[in-house]
């Protein structure tokens, strides 16, 4: 093992893939001490700002996804992506990493398909039990490629997979323990189940819909909820409320602490991102899973039946959230069996050191 490495980690866009992506820097760092580990995010996206708050440095491609329905940002497209290949390459050439680790996200593209093709040794993290057109291409030219559902030799050539599950915040540890300071934290009765409803770093309109549509049956059922609405609907959430007295209904627009938001949780509502289905087997919480449709290949979907086919989970459909959604979470809050059994098989699929093992892998790329 060299006295110095230097490490790229590419990708974001979203939380489920930039707070792995800290994960596994920290890990770098704490197996080896003279670690360079420099951030490629895309521009404008949320790593921008996630990835310096927890003390790395980030340079940004110009790089946007495609546009599902027509857009005239489809345009620029190829553009961006070739100006973001060209910098990619200034970026490796000044760095000189010793490997390259992509985790999903606009920018993993561009800045891996750039190491491979200059000789350096690339690991893909595949969070989700489907893999997407990105990864699946980049496949053909990584050394290694870590992934956290059975299954994957579809998408990859099996002598490259390790099955190491996808890296978590350390803060979700030992949660349990947490219990009294989380009730504490969000002013909550400790005699009374709560239910936790998380749409994503970013909030999930359907989710947010079928709260709403049911406060009554939330009311009337004297369950307390902690519910994270996502910064773009927390104005429309306090509006609807605003005639609402529902004395266990705690809303936030996000939730900084969500240790403790698991901690006092006796149940989950949450969409089916692979980073947010990992952290439920972590903290071992029943959930009931929401796929979200708008994203490539119907991925949430895999990954929550992935679950559900274990009975380690719920799912609803998003078409049928409004109607199903809170009936069903209303029933399996006071199902003290079936809360049980959900834990305990999300719990076996739970991987806590995988953050830890890819640390391992990149390090013997080196």
């Amino acid at each position: 093992m060299k006295q110095k490495i230097k490490i790229i980690v590419s990708g974001g866009g979203t939380g489920g893939h930039i707070f792995p992506a800290i994960s596994i820097a920290n890990a770098l760092k704490q197996k080896h001490n003279d670690c360079d580990i420099l951030f490629v995010g895309a521009e404008g996206k949320m790593e921008m700002e996630k990835v310096p708050s927890a003390g790395y440095k980030i340079v940004g491609l110009p790089i946007r996804g495609l546009q599902r329905n027509f857009s005239k940002e489809n345009l620029k497209f190829f553009s961006r992506l070739f100006k973001s290949i060209r910098k990619a390459k200034t970026i490796v050439k000044d760095f000189k990493p010793d490997a390259v680790v992509g985790v999903g996200g606009y920018a993993s593209g561009p800045l891996l398909h750039v190491a491979a093709k200059m000789g350096i040794p690339t690991l893909i993290q595949e969070q989700n039990s489907y893999a997407g057109i990105t990864n699946k291409l980049l496949a053909k030219k990584a050394k290694k490629i870590c992934v956290a559902y059975e299954g994957m030799e579809r998408f990859f050539p099996a002598d490259k997979i390790l099955l190491t599950g996808n890296p978590v915040r350390n803060d979700l540890l030992n949660i349990a323990s947490k219990k009294q300071e989380a009730m504490a934290h969000f002013q909550l009765n400790p005699e009374k189940k709560t239910i936790l409803v998380v749409g994503g770093s970013l909030g999930a309109r359907t989710i947010n819909n079928s709260m709403l549509a049911s406060l009554t049956a939330i009311s009337d059922s004297g369950v307390q909820v902690i519910w994270q609405t996502g910064k773009f609907y927390i104005e429309k959430v306090r509006e609807e409320l605003k005639n609402w007295d529902i004395p266990g209904l705690k809303v936030f627009d996000f939730l900084g602490k969500m240790d403790l938001a698991y901690a006092a949780a006796d149940m989950v509502i949450s969409r089916a991102g692979a980073g947010t289905i990992s952290e439920l087997c972590l903290v071992e919480k029943a959930c009931i899973l929401v796929p979200s449709p708008n994203v490539s290949e119907d991925h949430q979907t895999k990954n929550a039946m992935a679950l559900v086919t274990k009975n380690a989970a719920i799912m609803v459909k998003d078409s049928s959230a409004e109607q199903e959604l809170v009936v069903t979470a209303l029933k399996l809050i006071h199902d003290a069996d079936k809360l049980a059994e959900l834990s305990v098989n999300c719990k076996a699929l739970a991987k806590p050191n995988a953050a830890a093992d890819i640390a391992e892998q990149i390090i013997a790329l080196t």
